[in-house]
């Protein structure tokens, strides 16, 4: 009989910094986000406590950095030993954040936490009933694990349900760091029945059966594009060894991007107005938990001038976090980026014959034209594969719509500087 019912965390990054944004903040946000990943993981206990979970599994990252912090791994403990009091088993293995060669305090960890080491091992999910289910599992030895640790697991005989505990990134995922490297097929063939991945912070289900691979994500976001809910997955697994997933929330303060179409907005008060709608909306929407949010204004129209005016945006900023950012939950505007253009008839400005007509035309010409195309790109790889400036941008020139977008960018920049110099 299989029948098993866990909680799969992972890259839980106790006391991530938050950098930049908790020393501009005001007191009661900055206090909410230094709480934030601590308050996740109090949630995770909590409810592993409330759903009489067998188990809690953490795949790697369970702190921020390499050099933890004493508080991060005191409240991590503390919560395993109030997992250890409620009978629940906790199974850990490090990732590229929290390597087995990072600083770490001589700390007592509770007798019902498996920590997992540099290689693979075994650990059943109950000591009295050991062939029942059992957590495969290994860590991080340093930071860089550029090897497919799938490979080194050897293939699994049919026996008790196994789960398999790991840090990698399954099909090149290149919003990450290449670490643990491996495929989907090499997770299928291992034997393994479910695998709780981590280091993926996107919620992703990449198999449901033959076997389960998850990556639950992370259980809080810590920048603007790390959206909406964050949390664990509840996995109850039958006496078939179907696993059953129910994802969890379990984050305090979620990250919102709000965009704003400014062309029908004549006036700075019902620019005003529309934001302050907006924040509502976002805050309203995620269920008593604070909101940070960055704001985006685009569209053409009335407005640009105002929004290019030194200190506007700072100010108007400040105008909206003056009304959200001091509630309980609260709503903190993060930034306000202006995309906005300047009234533009681009259609009679093309029919014109002046340097502005003329750069119009270039433009398009940049965007269909496969030898200006071919000459931006050779002027771009100059740029991307200097010594000095290669490793702050992307590995590879822009593709065709990437190149398309800098154009109509360098386009806009000129339109503004060109209409400005007319007025």
């Amino acid at each position: 009989m299989a029948r098993i019912r866990f909680i799969h965390a992972a890259d839980l990054h106790l006391d991530s910094p938050f950098a930049g944004l908790k020393a501009a903040a005001p007191k009661n946000v900055a206090a909410a986000l230094y709480e934030a990943t601590f308050k996740a993981y109090e949630n995770i206990v909590d409810l592993c406590i409330s759903e009489r979970a067998d188990a809690l599994l953490v795949a790697g990252d369970v702190y921020d950095g390499a050099d933890r912090s004493l508080r991060a791994q005191l409240r991590f403990i503390e919560g395993l030993k109030r997992l250890d009091a409620a009978g629940i088993r906790s199974f850990v293995c490090h990732g590229n954040h929290d390597p087995l060669d990072g600083w770490e305090a001589r700390l007592t960890y509770p007798s019902g936490c498996h920590r997992f080491g540099a290689k693979w091992e075994a650990a059943p999910v109950f000591e009295d009933e050991p062939d029942r289910a059992v957590v495969h599992g290994v860590s991080y030895p340093a930071r860089e694990v550029n090897k497919n640790l799938v490979l080194q697991l050897h293939d699994m005989d049919s026996g008790p349900y196994a789960i398999g505990l790991l840090h990698a990134n399954v099909g090149d995922n290149p919003e990450h760091d290449p670490y643990a490297p491996c495929s989907l097929e090499d997770l299928r063939r291992s034997g393994i029945d479910y695998w709780a991945l981590g280091h993926i912070h996107a919620r992703q289900e990449l198999s449901t059966e033959n076997p389960t691979v998850v990556y639950p994500g992370n259980p809080q976001g810590r920048q603007p594009n790390e959206r909406g809910p964050r949390g664990v997955y509840l996995v109850e697994v039958d006496d078939y060894g179907h696993a059953q997933l129910d994802f969890r929330p379990v984050d305090t303060v979620r990250w919102e991007h709000i965009g704003l179409d400014v062309s029908d907005i004549e006036t700075e008060q019902r620019l005003l107005d529309k934001l302050r709608e907006r924040m509502a909306s976002a805050l309203e929407s995620q269920d008593g938990r604070g909101v940070v949010a960055r704001v985006t204004l685009s569209g053409s129209g009335a407005l640009h001038g105002s929004l290019r005016r030194r200190n506007f945006l700072e100010e108007l900023t400040e105008n909206i976090n003056n009304d959200w950012a001091a509630g309980s939950p609260f709503a903190w505007c993060e930034r306000i980026e202006d995309e906005t253009a300047g009234p533009f008839d681009r259609k009679a400005r093309l029919a014109g014959s002046d340097f502005l007509a003329e750069a119009l035309h270039t433009a398009d010409r940049a965007k269909g034209d496969p030898e200006l195309s071919a000459r931006l790109r050779a002027g771009l790889a100059e740029l991307y594969e200097h010594r000095r400036f290669r490793r702050h941008l992307s590995d590879s020139a822009p593709n065709e719509d990437e190149l398309a977008a800098l154009v109509d960018e360098a386009e806009s920049m000129i339109v503004d500087l060109l209409i400005e110099d007319d007025s």
